[in-house]
């Protein structure tokens, strides 16, 4: 059955047990995996995607960090060092996100998952 014929429901059911897989896995899921796939598979603005993705891993991120704390490989400190400044950066990037187009967040966005793809496959 292709996507579009899937109803919402089951094609934010599949959205969310991807990003879960890929979130645990690789530590992405939010912004590569959820935001092109709510775009592209849902139809969602540009700017309505990011911002449901961020509540997702909301969600998402507890699970995996209670799982990652049970087998001891969690980092509480460095995790702190990270999420805190990261905090400062989400609402400085909300901000920005929302003077921009559509297009250019998605464009954008593209720009960086080509940079990032070719930093790791270069480096």
């Amino acid at each position: 059955m292709r996507p579009e014929r899937l109803p919402m429901t089951a094609r934010l059911v599949a959205i969310g047990l991807v990003a879960g897989v890929f979130s645990t896995l690789f530590g992405v899921g939010g912004g590569i995996i959820v935001v092109p796939l709510l775009v592209g598979l849902t139809a969602f603005p540009a700017h309505a995607a990011a911002a449901t993705s961020l509540g997702a891993i909301l969600v998402t991120a507890t699970a995996g960090v209670v799982l990652y704390a049970v087998r001891g490989e969690l980092e509480p400190w460095y995790a702190a060092l990270v999420g805190l400044p990261a905090v400062v950066g989400a609402v400085a990037g909300a901000h920005l996100q929302q003077r921009l187009s559509g297009r250019a967040l998605t464009l954008a966005f593209a720009g960086l998952l080509a940079v990032i793809g070719a930093w790791l496959v270069g480096g």
